[in-house]
Order: structure tokens, then sequence, then C-alpha cells
């Protein structure tokens, strides 16, 4: 197999899903880069602009190659014919009224959650990060950025600890190589890691830091509301000259969750270990007699923001699952109306 193909993260996960590694091997590629009108592979070759085959053209979007999935090409190797398993895959559910999932990367082994030492920062926007990469099946490791900013780093720090037990926070100021340490350390030769967060969180200024040179357009934030400003225009996988790979992508200003439950469970662990203790097994913890999650706040076990965003993040889950079930249900049975239809048809015919 390819030395090249190994370095972009090729390891027997995928090689062991293909009956003749020797045969395509110049065919397999892994995706760097997904845009409108094009997805750019890296394979033996180098790097090749393809196409989808007709099937994965009108596949559900998240059955399409993404950005880090490996595939076969055919033998032009200009279109993609086959998305091999994945070992992980970060998604969400589409901005906007639509209630499919949109693939943002695959084969993600860390993701690194962006968040910044200013107003930038909120625990409930990283909850709902760390929702997502639980459901996805990565490491995730909440980075906080533009340390330089603030006289109060630790209180950051413990702000982020206090959103999942066990979670690592680490620290970077992209300004200063030697702070980029900890960072640097979850990431070793084969591994693949993304990079998430709101526009302006300084993605793109950590990628270039950690590069050595610049990959990625960076611009300031706005001063009078220090909101970031989009620079990310795409994502796109870059091959890191010490060895790993690292994804930016865009700043995602709706970020919905669906199918989530145990994630959730994960995330907020103290609270539904709580809940068991509750005198209802329905509780709401809204003004219920012997909530036990209610008594934590009283007594400052628990914050009571934690609480709402578990809520808030519980309803937007358990609606848009009903939703996508429905969806899939109305699905299935036009399906069912097509064949019938088409095995009726059949039958005409032969009479």
């Amino acid at each position: 197999m390819s030395e090249a193909l190994q370095e972009f993260g090729l390891v027997p996960f995928f090689t062991q899903q293909l009956a003749n590694t020797d045969s395509l091997d110049n065919r397999l590629g892994r995706v760097t880069s997904v845009q409108r009108s094009s997805i750019t592979v890296f394979c033996a070759e180098g790097c090749r602009s393809v196409q989808l085959s007709p099937t994965l053209q009108q596949s559900p979007p998240v059955d399409r190659p993404t950005v880090g999935d490996w595939i076969v090409m055919d033998e032009t190797l200009t279109r993609i014919e086959r998305v091999l398993e994945r070992k992980s895959l970060f998604k969400r559910i589409g901005a906007g009224s639509s209630t499919s999932f949109q693939p943002i990367a695959a084969n993600i082994d860390t993701l690194f959650i962006i968040t910044s030492c200013n107003q930038e920062f909120k625990e409930s926007r990283l909850e709902r990060y760390l929702a997502l990469c639980n459901e996805a099946g990565a490491m995730p490791v909440i980075v906080l950025t533009k340390t330089d900013l603030t006289d109060d780093t630790d209180s950051y720090i413990s702000r982020a600890r206090s959103v999942q037990a066990g979670v690592p926070v680490e620290t970077a100021n992209a300004l200063d190589p030697t702070s980029l340490d900890g960072v640097r350390a979850w990431i070793d030769n084969s591994s693949t890691v993304a990079l998430v967060g709101s526009s302006g969180v300084g993605k793109s200024t950590l990628l270039n830091a950690l590069a050595g040179n610049s990959l990625a357009a960076t611009k300031e934030i706005r001063e009078q509301d220090k909101k970031g400003r989009h620079t990310t225009t795409h994502r796109e996988l870059h091959r890191l000259p010490s060895g790993g790979l690292l994804v930016d992508v865009p700043g995602m200003r709706e970020l919905r969750v669906a199918e989530v439950d145990h994630s959730l469970g994960v995330v907020f662990e103290d609270i539904e270990v709580l809940a068991k203790q509750c005198q209802f097994a329905d509780c709401k913890h809204q003004a219920e007699p012997g909530c036990a999650v209610l008594q934590a706040i009283e007594q400052g076990m628990l914050d009571e923001r934690r609480l709402r965003s578990y809520q808030k993040l519980r309803r937007e889950n358990d609606l848009a699952s009903a939703t996508l079930a429905e969806k899939r249900a109305r699905e299935r049975s036009f399906g069912k109306m097509v064949k019938e239809v088409k095995l009726l048809k059949q039958r005409k015919g032969k009479t």
C-alpha cells in the first residue's frame, strides 16, 4: 500500500474493507475538500478533482462523500464509485427547515472544540458540540484560544471543565508557539483532527500556527461585539509537516441536534444521575415535589444554567428526532407504493 496514503491516515480499518488491496491501490483515495462544484481527492497519483457516480448523486446527503472519507474511484480516476465504511462521522441537522442530516467530516479521531477567552465563550455551545462529538464517535478536546487577551484564563479553564467531566481542556495563544505544546500532544502521525467552533474564535489562526505556515485565511473579530467574521468558506483536510491531519470546519451559525439521546446522557451525566433520585419517574425538574435536581440547585451542587441547557437540548432533540422518524416513515410508505405500482404494471403487461 502506498506510503503516501498511509501518511494521509490509511489504516487497516479501511484496507480490510477491500477485497483486493493491490488492484485497488491506485483507485483508493481520501477526500480532502468538498465544494459545490467539485470534490478533491488525494490518491497515489496526487490530488485529483472528481465527480460522484449517478448512484451517489441520488443518495441521501449523509451517505455522500464528505471531507475525511476514504473512497474508491472508477478506473478513469474521475468518478467516486464507493465510500468506505466510516470510523466516525461528525454531522448535524441541515440549516433552516431541513430535516436531513448533513455530514461535516468523516473518520475524525479527535475533535478540537475551539472557543475563545472573551464574550464568545458559552458553556451551552460547548455542551452542544460535545453531544454531537460523542454521537460522532470522536475524542473531544476543548481548546481555549486568545489567552493573551485575558488576565483570567483560569476562570475560563474552570468553566470549560464544568461542561463534561473528564474532557481535556487545552489553552493556546497562536502568537506564542510554546503555548501550543499541549494541543500538539493530541496529534500523532496517523491521527485526523477536526477544528470546530464559531466564526472568529481562531480556528484558522490555530491551524496556521500548528502548520508553521499560512494554510487558511484569517480575519480579526469585530471590536464592537467581539463576534467573529467568517473566513473559512469550505471544509478542507490539511497534512501537517510534522505529521497528522487537520480539518478546518467553517463556523456554523446553526448547530441543531437530533438522535443524540445517549450522548446527552454522557454530557449531562450529573443531571441524569440526580434524576434517578427524583420522587417521580417522569419528573420534568420544573416545580415537582421531591425533585432531586432542583434540590441540588438549591444546595449549590448544580448550576441552574446547566439544567436549562439540558432541557433545551432535550426538547430540541426530541422534536427533531420525531420529525426525522415521520419523514422516514413517509419515505418508506412512498417507496412501498412505488414498488406496488411497478409490480401491478408488470402483471398487466403479462396479461
